[in-house]
Order: structure tokens, then sequence, then C-alpha cells
């Protein structure tokens, strides 16, 4: 038994595409925005990476 696609089917379905797209791009800016303002605190408050720590040469001492 074969269903036809209705007229309301395809309001309704591109009605939710188009919210579903507003929802990722307004979370994909928020989450950008958000990884950019911790990047910077870190860069402004002095904290280094665990790993450059690892692989800086030590100070030699004269």
């Amino acid at each position: 038994m074969g269903t036809s696609l209705t007229p309301d089917f395809w309001r309704l379905f591109a009605v939710l595409l188009v919210i579903f797209a507003a929802v990722t791009v307004v979370m994909s800016a928020l989450l950008d925005a958000l990884i950019v303002r911790m990047l910077r605190h870190r860069r402004s408050t002095g904290h280094r990476s665990a790993t450059a720590d690892r692989f800086e040469r030590p100070l030699a001492h004269h």
C-alpha cells in the first residue's frame, strides 16, 4: 500500500528544516564565541598548556 506525500507534509517538512537549520547556525555561533572567549581568557591570564611546558628547554644557569 503506497502513500502519497501531501502538501501538508511538505509544508511541515520545510518549516522543520528551516527551524533546525537556524538552530544549528545559532548553536554553532554560540559555541564558537564560547571557545574564542575561553582561549582569549587563557591567553590573558598566562595559563600555558601542559604540552608546551613539557617540550620547553630548561634555562641554562650561569
